[in-house]
Order: C-alpha cells, then structure tokens, then sequence
C-alpha cells in the first residue's frame, strides 16, 4: 500500500486511500460500546418512486480545477485559459480536457454539471456542505449523506449500509453527525493495489488475529449482562437499551459471507483489474461496484491531492487526470455491462472548483463561485451537461445549483423526501436539506 501522502494548504494531510487505526470495532472498550447509538429509533424502509438503490461518492478532496477538466475556456485570455486542449466527446458539442480521453468516450452515459457554486473557499467548511448537503454552522454536526441513506434506507441482513475507503478531512465530514455512531460508515482496512492484489479488509467483516467467532460471542453475552447492569443502576439515563447497532451489525456480517466475499478481488478478471487502474484508488473503486452489488448502500473512495496552488498542470496531467480518468471512466463502463448504472448513482466532486486566474506558481487557489461535478446513472440524465459558466468561468450564468441542491436531487432518486424531518438525540427536528431544492433538469 501507498504511504504517500499530501497535505492541503490549511496543513491537512491527505492519502489516496486510507489505512484505518488498528483499534477497530473489536479495539473499542466498553464504555466505547456502550456510547454506540442502540437508542436510535429503527430505521423505515425507502417510499416508492426509487429510481437508485445506491450512491458511490469517488471524492476528490483538495478542490479540483473546474476550467482543466470539465468547463475549459479555449477562447479565455491567457493566463485564464491553462494549458490544456479541449477534446472533442461521445456528446455532440461537448468538449473537456484533453487529460480525460477515456472520459470522452462515456458522456453519453455521464451529466456533467458545469453551473455548481457555493460562497465558502475553505477546505473543512466546503467539505462539509458538499458531503452534508448542509451549511455548515456550530450549532449542529449535520450527518453525511452516506449516514444519511444508512439511516433512511437500511441494507440487507449481513451487509454494512455504508462503507467508506477513505477518510475525509480527518473523518469528521463522513461520519454521521446528530445521528450517533450507529450510522458511521464501516471503514476499510489495507489495501487492494499492485499486481498481487492486497488484501481488503472491513472493520466488522474480519476477525483479529487469534479471536474466533465463538469468543466473540461469548463477549457479547459478557457486554449485554454489563448492559443489563447498568440499566439496573439508572434506567433515567437512558443509555443503553441492548447491544448497540453497529455491534449487531458486525455480528451479522461476520456470521456471513457475502461482503467478506465482494472484497474478494481475486474474483474479477486480471483484464477488468486492469481496467480501474492497479492503485489503490482504482482497486477500491471496483471494490465499491462489488459491494454495491452485494446490497450495500453507499460507498466512499477518495483520491486526494486536489489543492493545487502550485504546478497545477503538471500535476494533474502527470498524476491526478490519468488516474481519475481511467478508474471514473471504467466504473461507469463497468456498471453498465453488469446491468448496475441504471440503479447505481456515481457522484464525483470536491469541495470546491479553482481560481480562473493562474498564479505565479503556475497554480489556481480556491474558487467556490463555480465548479463542476460528474454524476451518472441512478435515474439521472446522460449524455447531459447542466449549466454554463461566463466566458472566463468565474460564475454561473445558467440553471444555477448548490450542493443542497444537489443533495437533494440525489435524495430524491434514492426515493426520499430530501425535505423530511429527522430528529436530533435532544428532540429537535432537522429537515435533511432545508434549502435543497430538486434540480428537475437532472433526471431522466
């Protein structure tokens, strides 16, 4: 596994794909389980009208350039317009960058939204909104989206809700807010790149070493008598009123086989391997469709290194676009030969687009005044790009939209009311996107 890693120009380091801490769900002390959220209320099955039954998030983190990927101004000035060549696409009169051939050849089953803006150019405060579908305030830790369809459209018995490959800006921003830890993501450990292949693993999935299922359990009975005790002591407090969620989730899926065997890679051919790309973001990438495939709802990867103040262009046409531009383009291929696409929504973006201006570094600096995203399939356009951007790509200048906006739209394929109200661990109702409004343009 890659150790590589970058940092943001707020001194945030950045990985492409995460090793989690040892001290998984089987690290947790007791108090640690007993925090988990077993007083969450169940969660109700999904209202009809679903068009995708799952999200992947490939997340770009850093703020990606807008105006050398997916809204290049040829005809801008100078130091506006980069260095890179626009490339013709599957879509009739429309062009991206050069960088992104193999991007060209699926538009016709991808939207590109070129017309995305928001008002906050720093990276913790955008991440949230992008991630949350929420501004962000002090006042309330707004769950991710990924938490979000975790609580609203429950998985299968023995398959984890949501799974997350990477950690974005320390985690805080994939995790589940007012919603309590039950709905926090399942996080991936090791890696699945190079030729031999690497192992996956998925906190909950495996073992540790030397501990059987069987001692497991018996700890469960020891953890649900602890449980029974202090119920005893204080039934006020409201603590616990059986073995948290995510424990009997773990328990569940550890008793099965079937996600244990979507991180088998060894599975797909070495051909199609090859295809997503042998890095770590390649390889989890098509670990996500597999896990998609196994019923799990929303999948994060990200690929991180986006804050590109400087040597904007020969980072991204040396290491950046080719990886993302192979990996994007194979899972859409990939879930459209599997039959997939259709209930299948990708989302890929960052928290924010780059400066029109190029600086005296050769970089662009943050710009959350216009930016672009890809989306495709899950009931959404294809072959659609939405929105424009002024001559320069400063700002919108067509059908306008936000991230809530956006998150809400994604909610609304998914089959849920994205203005319906949750309630927070105190009792106050929160609507999942107060501000979000459908972007009808968007869907098929």
């Amino acid at each position: 596994m890659s150790t590589r890693c970058w940092t943001d120009c707020e001194g945030f380091y950045r990985r492409d794909f995460l090793t989690l801490g040892a001290a998984g769900l089987f690290g947790l002390s007791l108090p640690d389980l007993l925090r988990l959220e077993a007083r969450s209320a169940a969660p109700s099955p999904g209202p009809k009208g679903r068009r995708a039954n799952a999200v992947i998030l490939l997340w770009l983190g850093g703020g990606p350039s807008h105006l050398d990927m997916w809204d290049l101004k040829p005809n801008a000035p100078e130091g506006i317009r980069g260095q890179f060549k626009p490339i013709a696409t599957k879509v009739e009169g429309v062009a991206i960058s050069e960088h992104l051939p193999k991007m060209a050849q699926v538009t016709d089953q991808a939207t590109i939204v070129r017309s995305l803006y928001h008002t906050i150019p720093s990276h913790g405060p955008a991440t949230v909104f992008m991630t949350t579908g929420n501004k962000p305030t002090p006042a309330l830790q707004y769950p991710s989206l990924g938490s979000l369809v975790a609580r609203l459209m429950p998985a299968e018995p023995a398959v984890p809700p949501y799974v997350s490959f990477s950690d974005i800006r320390g985690g805080a921003a994939g995790q589940a807010g007012y919603l309590g830890t039950a709905y926090n993501p399942f996080g991936v450990e090791g890696a699945g790149g190079g030729k031999g292949g690497g192992s996956l693993k998925v906190r909950g999935v495996s073992l540790p070493a030397g501990f059987t299922l069987e001692e497991l359990e018996n700890r469960n009975a020891l953890l649900e008598g602890f449980d029974r005790g202090f119920q005893a002591l204080d039934r006020s407090a409201d603590l616990v009123e059986g073995l948290d969620t995510f424990h009997k989730q773990a328990l569940e899926i550890l008793r099965s086989d079937k996600t244990k065997k979507a991180f088998d890679l060894s599975q797909e051919t070495p051909a199609l391997r090859e295809r997503y790309g042998q890095t770590p973001f390649g390889q989890g990438t098509l670990t996500a469709r597999r896990l998609v495939q196994a019923g799990v709802r929303f999948v994060t990867i990200s690929l991180g290194g986006w804050d590109t103040h400087g040597k904007n262009f020969d980072t991204l046409s040396k290491r950046l676009l080719p990886q993302l531009d192979q990996t994007l383009s194979a899972l859409i291929q990939d879930l459209s030969a599997q039959g997939l696409l259709e209930h299948t929504l990708v989302y890929c973006a960052g928290e924010f687009g780059r400066t029109p201006k190029v600086n005296k570094n050769a970089g662009r600096d943050h710009w959350a005044r216009s930016m672009s995203v890809v989306l495709a399939g899950g009931g959404l356009r294809r072959g659609y790009v939405h929105g424009t951007t002024d001559a320069q790509g400063m700002a919108p200048t067509t059908d306008p939209c936000t991230p809530d906006d956006l998150a809400a739209t994604i909610f609304h394929c998914l089959g849920i009311d994205p203005h319906q109200e949750l309630r927070t661990p105190t009792g106050r109702p929160v609507q999942l996107f107060r501000e979000g409004k459908v972007v009808q343009k968007l869907l098929a």
